[in-house]
């Protein structure tokens, strides 16, 4: 779907609103960020928003000036309230993302507001590329971003929608192409970003390898779906009402791992790609491989062997593992709220896979 520029023009106030939106919620929680994630954050932000090629390398000096002024601004803008988004002379709550939809999608946009990890406000409007329904559920394909926050996860499931945000999926590859370039060993991750042509040329390279993933990232989504109905929305308050805790990384690392067998998994070993199960396995978060030995073991083993069975293997066990464990987990912040992150932790550090 194009979009000609002088529609854009036509949303250049609705873009400022959105984007400014962002940058309120940045001001109040980029210090969520560890500081190493944060400047990197901050660089690809920049990057963005100067239209700068992956190809092209930012050097410290490039963003120094920029970060200080993003902090200034930061500075004025972490006690105001998130503005209404006003379209056609008519005024809408920044969350409500049905009836903006309702008069962007027509129009080849997309836009969503909502809550990611401890409610941390995301917005973005972008291009609408694609929209389809699977298994019920509506999923939103974006292109181009107009407005954004920093952290920008590349997809999102909001009030039963699912978003996949296809620029920010480029970006979030581009990371852990660069997280892996710090220190370049041999690993799953590694194995992956070797895949593709990135000496040759970055932009193709994020192009084919985010049109690979972004199959996966779906499936992740549609687990989440099926997790949340089997899991209930006591969940989410049990996330919500637990401090920052070693529980909570676990937590979400189950509620992951739950997801992933439902959905992602099957898909992984049927589409045999070696590339996109390095890039499952080296993607993984810290805690998801902390808790989960039996998984890196079946992918070490099909590393070795090149039998997928390793892997297919370990699904349904996983399945029935990881609700079992939620659902303890559950009773545990049913029975002490609060208070049940020890029992928790203890709990889940008895029961790996």
């Amino acid at each position: 779907m194009m979009i000609k520029n002088e529609m854009i023009d036509t949303m250049k106030n609705v873009i400022k609103t959105v984007q400014k939106n962002c940058d309120i919620a940045d001001a109040r929680h980029a210090g969520n960020f560890t500081l190493c994630v944060y400047l990197l954050k901050m660089r690809e932000m920049y990057r963005w928003e100067q239209g700068i090629s992956f190809n092209e390398v930012i050097g410290v000096d490039d963003v120094g000036d920029w970060l200080t002024a993003r902090e200034e601004l930061w500075d004025d803008l972490e006690e105001l309230d998130y503005m209404p988004v006003e379209i056609e002379g008519i005024s809408y709550d920044a969350f409500d993302n049905e009836k903006i939809n309702a008069v962007l999608n027509p129009q080849g946009f997309i836009y969503s507001a909502g809550l990611g990890i401890r409610c941390r406000p995301h917005f973005f409007i972008a291009k609408l590329e694609n929209h389809y329904q699977r298994d019920g559920v509506d999923i939103f394909i974006s292109g181009a971003e107009y407005a954004r926050d920093m952290a920008a996860p590349p997809a999102m499931m909001q009030d039963g929608l699912i978003f996949i945000r296809n620029e920010s999926l480029r970006r979030m590859l581009w990371e852990k192409v660069e997280e892996w370039r710090m220190s370049p060993v041999d690993s799953p991750l590694g194995r992956a970003v070797e895949a593709y042509d990135f000496e040759g040329d970055t932009e193709i390279a994020l192009d084919k390898m985010a049109a690979v993933e972004s199959s996966f990232i779906i499936e992740h989504e549609l687990g989440e779906v099926l997790a949340g109905k089997r899991l209930g929305e006591q969940w989410n308050e049990m996330l919500n009402t637990l401090p920052r805790s070693t529980a909570e990384i676990m937590l979400r690392a189950i509620r992951d791992h739950l997801a992933d067998a439902l959905t992602t998994l099957e898909q992984v070993v049927a589409k045999n790609n070696p590339a996109s199960i390095h890039f499952y396995f080296g993607s993984m978060m810290a805690m998801r491989k902390k808790i989960a030995p039996k998984l890196m073991e079946a992918y070490e083993a099909w590393y070795a062997s090149g039998d997928l069975k390793h892997i297919a293997d370990i699904i349904e066990p996983s399945r029935q593992h990881w609700e079992q464990l939620a659902q303890q987990c559950l009773q545990i912040f049913i029975e002490k709220g609060a208070n049940a992150t020890d029992d928790i932790e203890n709990l889940v550090e008895k029961s790996f896979l």
